[in-house]
């Protein structure tokens, strides 16, 4: 094996094709194309300084290296992080299977309906454990879920107060986010212990976690009506599977629930990726944060599954959204929820019930060595008091191979899990000094707190207990998708191409999945290894001098970067900057971003050539000068254009004062040849699930570093676990975000080298030019840069052919998976519009099937507009085709069934079938249901 196979594998033209392709576009060579589109100002012609690339085979072997330096111990620290056996059936057929790791958001819900229906199994179980109307289909952690919990709160409140209530015996990096996330909006949080310490007089929310840091389970049914008394919120951050024993939050009057799903079957991973969760009572549905599924109907009045309400709101109210979550954790989601569909409820009781049953075991024991326990009602954790030993008891503990918590000097805290075993137990009482315990053992919880509601009663959750049955339940809804397994998947700014199996191979290794986020550091020396070399690599590429991997999703690495810039005017004495630009076709979550981050926004024009309106620009600096902050901008812009103005936009926003962020949404289209570090940028987040091969897994995980020169370094998020840092936020609730998954970027760029990431930014970029040339005669190409060359993807103008034939966008997307294609982005930047992304993963084959299947769409737009065709009865009014629809007794339609079903060019033997016609959004969101429905729902 060469050093330059794994770049041959990864980048889907080979060299006969590349000439073909350059001979379409106009070019000699890819660097020629390069130079020709990309401004000379930023144009960088240096050799990156990475390892020469690896083979796969090394890359692995020194992977191995890496995580051998990483101890696994038993992990009984807890504080939200616990350990859990992933069903091997789950992990083979969903962690590890490119149908569900590869497949991308639910924006087109007729391709997508085993993903919907997965995550309605989620939501179902969210709600169903918490006792409340409505759950969202997952948030990022439990962290940032409690922080949205609080937004939300002071949304619906009908409170005055600024004030927020967090309970102190809340997770520690909960409470760390919760503030970081609280000072820019003005909301003043007050830590209590609720235990000995009232609540204020007025406040507009109460955090409680139930149950506590500590391990103690509270009633907080007063609590609760105190704080309705004065009309403040009420969130519970509950634990999911201490609810099969316990009251549910929504039985005692909560108004949200949040929380994490991690001990369903998902692996710690030294942090996340986990899907976290937040659900809420009826009347509150809709000012739920991020991602809703919901049922609906398609053509036919068949029940469907779609995204619901405010999918994506950032791109629809901007500065006016109330979060700036894009993404979720769908992957870890599915998993949660298969994990309760596997157990059903009976067995997740059982899981429960044992957990319980060795905390209890572990007190007892502790007891009646002399140790004192808290006296208090307990799910999984014991706190024990040893005055002036703890250390020394935890390092005993940890001579043992097992990891306690370390309360203070005096206290030491143990959480029991899944994976608790007796062995266990007796190496904690030995770290303690006390013998083996044998006796018998009473775990009845108060009863005044114990859950005697029935939960997961839907029949999903009682029908795949086999493994059998669970195999083929995860084939079904899989082979109703569409992932990059089956085909491209050309989305444009979303950069879909390969997720090598060798990158993916390490995310299973105990030595990367178990590790406990808050081990000791001794045991998590190859973790802090790897992420050191992400991050320095990181830097290098983007020409920054500092890189933070905290944030889990882009729009968290936006947030991350609006506050270190915040906090660098701060500590200038100059906190009175708070103005944001941000241009009319940006990505909706920096607006939003920006008024998290404490921002003003102020939105500049763009010219009719796409770029950023350098007059209007300069108008809007003179206007705040005194208050300009920042400006943010995606690069290369959002439509697609290298924009020679970057550089002098870049000088202008500096002489004011204010910094420049670069979005790094489209760094596919950089790397290698310009860095936003080197050309005037002073901060961007990069998607590590974009550019470096993190696959989407249905809508996330994904990782959203952040990158900054040296002056904004000392404002990069802080550690969450040591506590709220005014100055270093806590963005997530980990210190390194979803460490969990970095082995994937790792691997990218250990075996790309640095002349292989240059080639794959070329290719993409020499690709997206192929499908403009090919296509420009069919589809006006809405924007170009300089000598009418593109970046890395292109805009289709769709509406003069709408308005001349009704043909509308979403009649294209929907005919496109006739002809076996995901559809590209629909109407961003440009309502009317597609804009196609076909990445340098993609094969010349490939390419050219979807541009024969384009000009083949534009084929049948003309024989509607010649009339050949009805405008409300033709293969793209009606598409998607189904095999019900086509093999029906009846064909009422003006075009054969053969058209429907077999458009040209079409592999019949490989052909995908949509499992539901076109969805009906609106009467979606006119009935909304969001849990699973009845069987009876299905029935014809």
């Amino acid at each position: 094996m060469t050093t330059e196979q794994f770049a041959t594998r990864h980048i889907g033209p080979g060299p006969d094709d590349e000439r073909r392709m350059l001979e379409a576009v106009g070019y000699g060579s890819i660097d020629e194309l390069m130079d020709a589109a990309i401004p000379e100002v930023i144009r960088w012609h240096g050799t990156l300084d990475l390892p020469d690339p690896a083979t796969e085979a090394e890359a692995i072997a020194e992977l191995r290296a890496l995580a051998g330096h990483n101890t696994v111990a038993v992990s009984m620290i807890g504080l939200g992080y616990h350990g859990t056996h992933t069903p091997a059936v789950i992990r083979r057929n969903v962690l590890e299977n490119p149908a569900w790791y590869t497949a991308y958001t639910p924006y087109q819900p007729e391709i997508s309906q085993g993903r919907l229906e997965a995550l309605l199994n989620f939501q179902t179980m969210v709600t169903d454990l918490t006792g409340l109307a409505t759950a969202n289909a997952s948030m990022l952690d439990e962290g940032t879920a409690a922080a949205e919990a609080m937004t939300l709160a002071r949304r619906a409140s009908k409170s005055k107060s600024p004030v927020y209530v967090v309970d102190a015996d809340a997770l520690p990096q909960t409470v760390a986010v919760i503030a970081s996330r609280a000072e820019p909006l003005g909301i003043e949080v007050r830590v209590l212990d609720l235990d000995v310490e009232d609540l204020p007089g007025e406040f507009f929310g109460l955090h409680l976690q139930y149950p506590g840091a500590c391990g103690a389970v509270r009633d907080h049914a007063a609590l609760v009506e105190a704080a309705h008394g004065v009309r403040a919120l009420v969130t519970v951050a509950a634990d999911l599977l201490a609810l099969t024993l316990l009251r549910a939050p929504g039985e005692i009057g909560a108004d949200i629930a949040a929380g994490t799903t991690q001990r369903f079957g998902v692996p710690m991973g030294f942090g996340g990726p986990h899907a976290g969760y937040l659900a809420v009572r009826s009347g509150l549905e809709r000012m739920l944060p991020g991602r809703l599924v919901g049922v609906s109907r398609d053509a036919d009045g068949n029940p469907a599954y779609r995204l619901a309400l405010q999918t994506r709101e950032q791109h629809i109210r901007r500065e006016k959204a109330t979060s700036n979550i894009c993404t979720a954790q769908v992957l870890l989601a599915v998993m949660a929820g298969m994990y309760a569909v596997y157990h059903g409820p009976d067995g997740l009781r059982a899981i429960a019930a044992r957990t319980h049953e060795m905390a209890g075991r572990l007190a007892a024991g502790l007891r009646a060595g002399g140790v004192q326990v808290a006296d208090v009602a307990f799910f999984d954790t014991v706190t024990a008091s040893v005055p002036g030993r703890a250390a020394e008891v935890v390092a005993a503990a940890a001579e043992r191979g097992v990891n306690l918590r370390l309360v203070d000097a005096d206290r030491v805290g143990v959480s029991c899990d899944e994976t608790t075993t007796r062995a266990h137990l007796e190496a904690v009482w030995a770290a303690f000094g006390v013998p083996a315990f044998d006796g018998a053992v009473d775990v009845a919880l108060p009863p005044a707190l114990a859950r005697t509601s029935e939960f997961l009663t839907h029949p999903v959750f009682s029908s795949h207990h086999s493994e059998t049955a669970m195999l083929r339940y995860l084939r079904r809804l899989a082979d109703f998708d569409y992932a990059l397994d089956r085909g491209m998947i050309p989305l444009g700014s979303c950069t879909m191409k390969l997720n090598a199996t060798t990158e993916m191979e390490p995310v299973t290794w105990a030595e990367f999945a178990h590790v406990h986020p808050f081990a000791p550091a001794e045991q998590t020396a190859g973790y802090r290894e790897l992420i050191g070399q992400l991050e320095g690599w990181l830097a290098e590429l983007t020409g920054y001098d500092a890189v933070s991997v905290q944030p889990n999703a882009g729009s968290q690495g936006e947030l991350a970067g609006l506050l270190a810039i915040r906090g660098y005017h701060r500590e200038r004495g100059e906190g009175h900057r708070d103005v944001c630009l941000i241009p009319s076709s940006a990505h909706g979550t920096n607006a939003a971003s920006a008024v998290m981050a404490g921002m003003r926004v102020v939105v500049v024009a763009c010219d009719d050539d796409g770029n950023v309106d350098l007059v209007d620009l300069d108008a809007k600096i003179d206007k705040h000068r005194d208050a300009l902050a920042a400006i943010m901008v995606t690069y290369p812009s959002t439509h697609g254009v290298y924009e020679t103005g970057i550089a002098q936009l870049c000088a202008k926003v500096h002489d004011a004062g204010g910094q420049v962020y670069v979005d790094g949404a489209n760094l596919n289209a950089l790397v290698g040849f310009a860095k936003p570090g080197k050309f005037g940028a002073d901060v961007s987040h990069l998607n590590l699930h974009k550019t470096f091969c993190i696959p989407h897994g249905g809508g996330g995980p994904g990782v959203g570093p952040v990158a900054v020169r040296a002056h904004l370094q000392p404002f990069l998020p802080g550690d969450p676990g040591a506590g709220h840092d005014s100055t270093r936020p806590a963005i997530s609730a980990a210190r390194y975000g979803s460490a969990g998954i970095l082995p994937i970027p790792w691997a990218y760029l250990r075996m790309m080298g640095g002349a292989g990431l240059t080639r794959a930014t070329g290719v993409a970029v020499l690709a997206a030019n192929y499908v403009a040339a090919r296509l420009r005669d069919h589809f006006p190409v809405l924007y170009a840069g300089n000598k009418g060359l593109v970046a890395h993807e292109c805009i289709l103008d769709l509406r003069p052919l709408t308005k001349s034939t009704g043909v509308s966008v979403d009649d294209v997307a929907k005919r496109l998976i006739d002809y076996g294609f995901h559809a590209p982005t629909m109407s961003f930047p440009v309502a009317g519009t597609l804009m196609v992304e076909p990445t340098e993963s993609e094969d010349l084959a490939e390419l050219d099937r979807f541009c024969a299947a384009m000009i083949a769409i534009r084929a049948e737009i003309d024989k509607v507009a010649a009339g050949e065709w009805p405008v409300g009865d033709n293969p793209l009014a009606n598409a998607p085709h189904t095999a019900a629809m086509v093999s029906g007794d009846e064909w009422p339609h003006a075009y054969p069934r053969s058209v429907g079903a077999y458009p040209d060019g079409v592999d019949r033997a490989g052909k995908y079938w949509p499992p539901v016609r076109r969805i009906d959004g609106a009467y979606g969101d006119r009935n909304l249901v969001c849990s699973c429905p009845s069987p009876e729902a299905f029935e014809s």
